[in-house]
């Protein structure tokens, strides 16, 4: 299912910039972002924190928005999220203008599904593709479906399909998925003693006392 335009978000133009700015507005509960593209002058615009969240974490961050300036509609995706490392928050938005038709290139998400046959083991090695797609169509994510797959099957992005009118950017031989057979509970427990085995000998290795002065380092 594709996204589309409801996503509707009541924004201020911002009369000051800066570090100081972008923190009083973030105190009010508010979000800094830039309007940018079609070659138009950025704008600095206040987004309402609770709801441009909670879009982002029920739309994705491939949703379309509709941002009301001063009674002035205008559609817009988001480019890029400033997170803070420690409390998760969003910082700041980059958001880049669109037209209703015009085609974007975005990073869409790749789910598997479906079981693979007995006695394999799957790993993901791609979990988002990039493709092309009209701005009010981007699918809300792509699907593998490994079902039945036997050991030795990969899964390349050129495989995956795509909704009409949606076109493949990555590398079609880029790869998403690879099954492969499970490890037997003896090479389990083979590995598992070589790295018991490494693991003394870099013990034995280590120059004698080491151990004693780290720790008396550590105590100072």
């Amino acid at each position: 299912m594709a996204k589309s335009a409801v996503n509707r978000l009541s924004v201020t133009v911002r009369e000051k910039t800066g570090k100081g700015a972008s923190r009083r507005a973030r105190r009010e509960g508010k979000i800094p972002a830039v309007l940018y593209g079609h070659g138009e002058d950025p704008q600095h615009l206040e987004l309402p924190g609770h709801d441009f969240a909670a879009v982002l974490r029920h739309a994705g961050t491939n949703a379309v928005l509709t941002l009301d300036i001063a009674g002035k509609e205008q559609l817009a995706l988001t480019k890029a999220l400033d997170i803070h490392p420690i409390r998760r928050t969003i910082q700041h938005a980059d958001l880049l203008v669109v037209r209703r038709g015009e085609k974007v290139v975005v990073e869409v998400n790749v789910v598997v599904e479906g079981e693979a046959g007995p006695d394999t083991l799957v790993t993901q090695e791609t979990n988002a593709i990039e493709i092309e797609a009209e701005a009010l169509s981007i699918p809300e994510q792509l699907t593998v479906s490994i079902e039945g797959a036997e050991p030795g099957t990969q899964f390349t992005a050129g495989q995956i399909a795509l909704p009409a009118g949606v076109t493949l950017i990555s590398d079609p031989d880029l790869l998403v998925v690879n099954v492969v057979n499970a490890p037997t509970a003896e090479e389990l427990e083979e590995e598992g003693a070589g790295e018991e085995a490494e693991a003394l000998e870099a013990a034995a290795a280590a120059p004698e006392g080491a151990g004693e002065a780290e720790a008396a380092g550590e105590s100072e």
